[in-house]
């Protein structure tokens, strides 16, 4: 299984990254989840995603992820 977290601003794509990368598995026949977590705040705003890629998926948080990719 692996885990990444995205890290950036809100605009930078962190989001969308994770989405296609989940998109991108799910369509190799691997089973993938992407959790985005914003708040209501304005562009510019630090954003995190999680992308977990794996042939059974957990239901937990990502405490130590396998890759960081970091967007500024």
């Amino acid at each position: 299984m692996y885990e990444v977290i995205f890290l950036g601003r809100g605009g930078q794509g962190a989001v969308t990254a994770a989405q296609l990368l989940a998109y991108a598995a799910a369509l190799e026949g691997k089973k993938a989840q992407a959790l985005p977590e914003f708040g209501a705040e304005r562009r510019g705003a630090i954003v995190r995603a999680y992308l977990r890629i794996g042939e059974a998926l957990l239901h937990s948080s990502i405490k130590r992820a396998d890759y960081v990719v970091v967007l500024d």
